[in-house]
């Protein structure tokens, strides 16, 4: 079954493997039914594809209201790079999904924001910077 997830996850079809990751996701809303693939889906973070690397990330994420035993913490240092990745789309998208570890595991908000401190904007289009600064500052909103 897990290898079957991280299968789809990874597929060609992108448009295939975006649909199993938000049904993954939608699931994990309801139940803790993905809380054991944290090391599986910690793994597509250093994928070649940026899609496949923020899915990881998002999953993670989306583990985070079941996640008593620090399963997010021993792999957020895996997921910090993606807070820098070369594809602003997806920095923004990691932002995003880390409101969810802010709200569910506020034991790691030092960390985030630790995190975010080091994210370097210089290297993104004058376009995105402040987008990725808008996102930022939301998530410091929350952790406060």
């Amino acid at each position: 079954m897990m290898e079957d997830i991280i299968a789809r996850l990874t597929a060609k079809d992108d448009k295939a493997a975006y649909e199993c990751a938000k049904e993954i996701s939608a699931e994990s809303a309801q139940s803790d039914k993905y809380l054991s693939m944290i090391p599986e889906f910690a793994g597509l973070l250093t994928h070649d594809s940026s899609f496949v690397r923020t899915r990881g990330f998002m999953l993670i994420c989306a583990q985070a209201r079941w996640a008593k035993d620090g399963e997010i913490g021993d792999v957020f240092d895996q997921m910090v790079p993606l807070l820098n990745d070369p594809k602003p789309t997806a920095v923004r998208q990691c932002l995003l999904a880390l409101h969810e570890v802010a709200l569910y595991r506020p034991e790691m908000n030092e960390r985030i924001e630790k995190a975010i401190d080091g994210i370097d904007l210089t290297k993104y289009k004058d376009s995105m910077t402040p987008l990725i600064t808008k996102d930022i500052e939301s998530l410091r909103r929350m952790i406060e």
